[in-house]
């Protein structure tokens, strides 16, 4: 009885701690099974302007491998024609229209996402992710008033990035410093950073009073303060020591994002990369000047599809390329000159930017808004083209779903099985904005109110969308709009007037004012 007893107790104690260990093992697998989230997102990439989208005229291997091993969307959407709005439907999955801030911002511009507010970042930490940006925010820093000697709060850390490694707005504005957890890298207290938009700093030169100090020459808007011999939007002095090397940028945060792999594969990740190309000014690194024939816009699209290239590398060579979902977009739409003389108007040659659409970047045209868009997991994504309706700002509510967990305090839809390739359903209506105005697409159906204003704007070269009257297009029929059914089929006029008001509200042209492109 007394060797019974023992057996049966030391049984017990062997089946419970293989019962332990089997529910560690559950959790582990569980925990694996969470697969890592990156972000790729460019800035001004056209929806013609990568192969795999029909350009014939650039040639992006890495993007296309991305393209032709997922799923690539020909109905995918920024919220937005303009970066700032897009970047802030991305990271919070509301419609920037709700928030009045929600326009280009200068360098010294406010925080615009609340710390309260519900963000992608905050909804993947609550699910055990570890949370970084690297590359550009332009999403405003600090409360309005910023000592950039000090550390700049609240920023991407406080709504729900772990880890910032960040330029503060653009490349083309001031600040021209890079910043790492909210303080200014390689900073020298001792030549402290002032920043304005106001008014110049008393004997700083300026593109306007020393030209000969420019090697870039301005078109319009960028005509401020220099550095590296870039003229820019802004006034800056002091911090020489921390100012960034323009031609050097793309590397530079390509080492970034790729330590951040290195260091944090353990356990699940997301990685907002947020590339600058093609964005002004245009300076690519000297090895990949002059290689696409198209000036330095053609270069830097070619030096950024090598980055992704190299990104996509370590995925691989770190063992963790096939738990990890990568998402590709872009911002907005293209634009040529946008405020600087690069010879991006006059070696266009046969490319075509626009992929076919019209308008661009400012425009509520599809080409301000309709850009490339895919999703790639090697192993769980079959490659596909899909003619479904996505837009970033879903985002959050489906990598909530796939995290497991739900959002539904936002303007963002669950979209995951469509962005998995389970699905060929997408939205059924987006709200899409440019410049203040908005628009709907709704099936294969563009709304687009009437607007005062001047349609085509010289500075940049493109349409907006502008007219005293509505119109109506069938983008399924008509890609470019060239043909207006506004009178010819006043029923469905009707209908998508009816459901834009319905979603936009009536007073949708309350506040909207003329922008200045730069």
């Amino acid at each position: 009885m007394k060797i019974f007893k023992i057996f049966f107790l030391v049984t017990t104690i062997v089946l419970f701690n293989c019962k332990s260990e089997t529910k560690k093992e559950e959790v582990k697998v569980e925990e694996a099974k969470k697969p890592n989230i990156v972000v790729i997102y460019l800035d001004d990439l056209g929806y013609g302007d990568i192969s795999s989208y029909g350009a014939t005229e650039l040639q992006t291997p890495n993007i296309d491998a991305l393209a032709n091993g997922g799923i690539k969307f020909t109905n995918g959407y920024a919220s937005s024609a303009t970066c700032t709005p897009s970047r802030y439907a991305l990271l919070t999955g509301m419609y920037p229209w709700r928030n009045k801030d929600a326009k280009i911002l200068p360098g010294t511009a406010p925080l615009l996402i609340s710390t309260t507010q519900q963000t992608l970042p905050k909804v993947l930490k609550k699910q055990g992710y570890q949370t970084a940006i690297v590359g550009k925010w332009h999403l405003g820093l600090g409360t309005g008033i910023v000592d950039w000697n000090e550390r700049v709060s609240p920023g991407p850390n406080e709504v729900g990035f772990d880890q910032s490694y960040i330029l503060a707005a653009t490349q083309d504005r001031v600040p021209t410093v890079y910043i790492d957890n909210g303080n200014v890298v390689g900073l020298d207290k001792n030549d402290p950073i002032e920043v304005s938009y106001k008014e110049n700093f008393k004997g700083e030169p300026t593109a306007i009073t020393n030209p000969e100090m420019t090697t870039m020459k301005w078109h319009h808007g960028h005509n401020n303060s220099i550095v590296n011999g870039i003229p820019r939007i802004g006034f800056m002095k002091g911090g020489d020591a921390a100012k960034w090397t323009d031609t050097e940028m793309a590397d530079h945060f390509l080492a970034k994002a790729q330590n951040y792999v290195k260091t944090h594969k353990e356990n699940p990740f997301f990685l907002y990369y947020a590339m600058q190309q093609p964005h002004v000014p245009r300076t690519p690194h000297p090895r990949f000047v002059g290689k696409s024939g198209l000036g330095p816009r053609g270069d830097v699209i070619l030096e950024a599809d090598w980055m992704i290239g190299e990104f996509m590398k370590t995925l691989k060579e770190e063992g963790i390329l096939e738990n990890t979902l990568v998402v590709f977009s872009s911002d907005n739409g293209p634009v040529l000159n946008d405020g600087y003389y690069d010879d991006a108007v006059e070696k266009l040659g046969k490319h075509d930017p626009k992929g076919g659409l019209r308008g661009g970047k400012y425009s509520i045209f599809e080409a301000g808004t309709r850009v490339p868009f895919i999703t790639y997991w090697k192993g769980t994504i079959k490659p596909a083209v899909s003619d479904a309706i996505v837009c970033q700002i879903d985002l959050l509510a489906s990598l909530a779903t796939l995290t497991g967990t739900t959002d539904s305090t936002t303007d963002s839809e669950d979209l995951l099985n469509t962005l998995l390739g389970k699905s060929d359903s997408g939205r059924e209506n987006l709200v899409i904005e440019a410049t203040g105005k908005t628009a709907l697409r709704s099936g294969d159906w563009v709304y687009i109110p009437d607007y005062k204003g001047k349609n085509f704007r010289e500075k940049v070269g493109i349409e907006v969308g502008n007219f005293p009257f509505e119109q109506l297009y069938n983008v399924k029929e008509d890609k470019n709009q060239q043909n207006n059914l506004a009178e010819s089929n006043p029923e469905k006029l009707s209908e998508l007037k009816a459901v834009f008001q319905k979603l936009r509200g009536v007073d949708y042209t309350t506040g909207v004012k003329e922008v200045q492109f730069r």
